[in-house]
């Protein structure tokens, strides 16, 4: 009897022994994974914050720094003539106003036109209807700039919306919405029909369940489209070079090309000093919000 019990402790011993192998190679592996990924993560984190960094350093740079064949990161004699010059040469606050204009009344337009839109996307989505409008967004998003500026120019000119930031604004909207609502339509089928059954059984309205029930948790969805289409209206280029004529109601990416000369030869000091201030507006824009956009889903579900 020893002996059967010696060897039947020692087999269980030799089995929790490789067991514990097995799992010191899968925690090993696990951890050179999430090595792996931080490492990724961080290369890819630097090779976004490059361009910006040199930005910023080289629109604080002198003339004779930026003529420099061996440039540094850090200038060695920092200034703010740069600033001074570019809002010398071109309006920028003006310039920046129509862009904010635009760019915030296309964000509101398109996100009052998605929620809806999307909202029965999301819970009909086997409709031919609903199909027909993934289609479209699909589809809409393969066409080039280029291929539509010449019907979309002659149509405005029209309705008499060229040169104006009305026909700019309906043009941003038109060309947010398919995103806008292919964004807000995955948030939408995320809230459980759960929640609006039971509003129901509750006495809620039809409408007081969208609106106590089902906006509320499409919150994040909401901000995070706007701020989309926010900033795909105030970095666009090339409808506001081709619908606005007046210098009075260019945006600014169209006046930042007026720091470029007639030969191709940039102001590169006034240049990057422009573009950093160009650049701020979406970055505070999205450091007030991120914490919207990141909440969950259903974040006060349970509480409710």
């Amino acid at each position: 009897m020893s002996t059967r019990l010696t060897a039947r402790r020692r087999r269980m011993s030799t089995r929790l022994t490789a067991r514990r192998r097995r799992m010191g190679t899968r925690t090993a592996r696990r951890r050179a994974a999430r090595t792996g990924q931080y490492l990724a993560l961080l290369g890819y984190l630097v090779f976004l914050a490059f361009p910006l960094l040199w930005l910023v350093s080289t629109a604080f740079k002198p003339p004779r720094e930026l003529a420099s064949l061996h440039p540094g990161w850090i200038p060695d004699h920092p200034t703010l003539d740069n600033f001074r010059q570019a809002f010398d040469e071109q309006p920028l606050l003006r310039s920046a106003g129509n862009s904010l204009i635009a760019s915030l009344a296309a964000a509101a337009i398109t996100v009052v036109i998605a929620t809806p839109m999307a909202y029965v996307m999301a819970r009909h989505h086997r409709s031919p209807l609903s199909r027909a409008a993934t289609g479209w967004i699909v589809v809409s998003q393969a066409f080039p700039f280029v291929l539509v500026i010449i019907p979309l120019f002659l149509v405005l000119k029209e309705v008499r919306l060229i040169d104006s930031l009305s026909g700019l604004i309906m043009v941003y909207v038109v060309w947010s919405l398919p995103f806008a609502l292919w964004m807000l339509a995955g948030y939408a089928r995320a809230v459980p029909r759960e929640l609006e059954e039971a509003a129901a059984v509750d006495g809620a309205s039809r409408a007081r369940t969208l609106i106590s029930v089902t906006m509320p948790l499409l919150a994040p969805g909401i901000v995070a489209t706007a701020l989309f289409a926010f900033i795909t209206a105030w970095n666009e280029f090339f409808f506001a070079l081709v619908l606005l004529k007046s210098p009075q109601k260019q945006t600014m990416p169209v006046i930042l090309t007026h720091f470029i000369g007639a030969e191709g030869v940039a102001d590169l000091g006034p240049l990057a000093a422009a573009s950093l201030l160009a650049t701020l507006p979406s970055l505070v824009l999205f450091a007030l919000i991120q914490r919207r956009i990141t909440s969950g889903t259903l974040a006060g579900a349970v509480k409710h």
